[in-house]
């Protein structure tokens, strides 16, 4: 996951055509897709992060859930369901990624009810 948001993060502040023409048909401003970058990069910088900020880390979860869920419906709406296989992609790797940081870290860690 860190690998597909720190790609998109890049391809969103470089202005990479192909991103950037399709985020713009989906109807997002240019001030949006650049704020988008920022998020995508700051995530997975926290992401990769070993053993800290367990918390900021779920919130990161969070964003990234409703980046694609977003993406999906912008992409439905717009493009039609051919255009969303790769966001169905992301959201099972999301969602197996998310069980495993669970499972790896107990919630007394992640929210300091110990």
């Amino acid at each position: 996951m860190s690998l597909w948001f720190g790609a998109s993060g890049f391809f969103e502040l470089t202005k990479n055509p192909v991103v950037w023409d399709i985020t713009r048909q989906l109807g997002y401003p240019p001030h949006f897709i650049y704020i988008l970058g920022v998020f995508k990069l700051s995530g997975v910088l926290v992401l990769l992060l070993p053993n800290r900020l367990l918390r900021l880390k779920e919130w990161v979860f969070a964003g990234m859930f409703f980046d694609i869920i977003f993406a999906f419906f912008s992409k439905i709406a717009v493009l039609g369901s051919a255009a969303t296989i790769d966001a169905v992609v992301a959201f099972i790797v999301l969602s197996v990624t998310y069980i495993m940081f669970r499972k790896l870290y107990s919630p007394d860690l992640i929210f300091g009810e110990a």
